[in-house]
């Protein structure tokens, strides 16, 4: 799907045509797509063998008198894990301003819905830059709450299904902080280029992005240590869990042998006390429940119940 916009009145509407100060976005593209890519940059080939590289790390590159940045974005889905990223391109000509996907990107429909003007082409790759960045720091408090709730399931638990909504977890917050790191490197460029620090309103907005980028590095970081010694502290605490079960298991096991050895014993075809009484049977279950609750007295100071 190709979509074209321009600022028009200071609003952001989509238009037919691809004219000076346009933001072309393309996702999900099919063949149509793609060959009107080509027309429009002369390196589009080489990008789209970059793009449909779902692992390509991110990078700046001179294609032909334009520039070429690919970042990785946050991205949310339903299957696991659920929060990945994904590569974002970025092309920058003389005419157009290129956004280009292979997939729906989450980090372009926020921007759809902020203020930007689309003929200011360096400003609106740095507001994508930092809306990009408070995805990510709103996913990575997503994922903060979601370890939480799975933190109160997993204490009652004996299961692996919460060590494993754990482990996606811990997958998405590795996916985010080599995707932040590589940014950053990104960033730190950006920030040495004339055309991205010409004017003091975009030398701003770059440090804006280069401390969101920052503060969501840290807390990834921060999250994914404590992700990885929670997961540590459960899988104790899960073997402690069923470590007691077994304890309880068996301790009901011996209690109710004893009346089990007292009945087999009295099964005996041998001379054996009280087998001429009337009351053996009353007898012999007096003396099992005698011994039985001895037995349960014993195991309950002990702790075993």
């Amino acid at each position: 799907m190709l979509e074209i916009y321009k600022t028009i009145n200071g609003k952001l509407k989509r238009v037919s045509e691809a004219t000076n100060g346009t933001w072309i976005n393309i996702a999900e593209p099919n063949n149509a797509d793609l060959k009107r890519l080509r027309a429009l940059t002369k390196g589009a080939d080489e990008i789209i063998e970059y793009m449909h590289d779902a692992d390509e790390v991110p990078k700046i590159e001179r294609l032909d008198r334009e520039l070429f940045i690919l970042i990785r974005t946050p991205q949310k889905r339903m299957a696991e894990p659920e929060y990945f990223t994904i590569p974002l391109g970025i092309i920058l000509s003389k005419r157009h301003l290129i956004t280009f996907c292979t997939i729906k990107n989450d980090v372009i429909e926020e921007l759809k819905k902020g203020e930007i003007n689309t003929g200011k082409k360096i400003q609106t790759v740095l507001k994508l830059l930092l809306v990009s960045s408070r995805l990510y720091l709103n996913y990575l408090k997503s994922i903060n709450k979601l370890s939480h709730i799975i933190q109160q399931d997993l204490e009652k638990s004996m299961k692996n299904e919460e060590l494993v909504k754990l482990l996606n977890l811990e997958k998405s917050l590795v996916y985010f902080t080599t995707s932040l790191r590589s940014n950053l490197l990104i960033i730190s460029k950006l920030t040495r280029d004339k055309v991205f620090t010409k004017y003091e309103e975009d030398r701003e907005l770059l440090e804006d992005v280069r401390y969101e980028y920052e503060q969501a590095m840290q807390m990834a970081d921060i999250y994914s240590n404590i992700l990885s010694g929670m997961m540590d502290a459960f899988a104790s605490i899960i073997s402690n869990n069923l470590n007691r079960v077994m304890k309880l298991l068996t301790s009901v096991t011996i209690i109710l042998m004893i009346p089990t050895l007292i009945a087999s014993i009295y099964g005996m075809n041998i001379a054996l006390p009280f087998q001429h009484s009337e009351h053996a049977f009353l007898i012999t279950m007096l003396i099992s429940a005698l011994l039985s609750a001895m037995g349960i007295i014993i195991f309950w100071r002990k702790e075993l119940f």
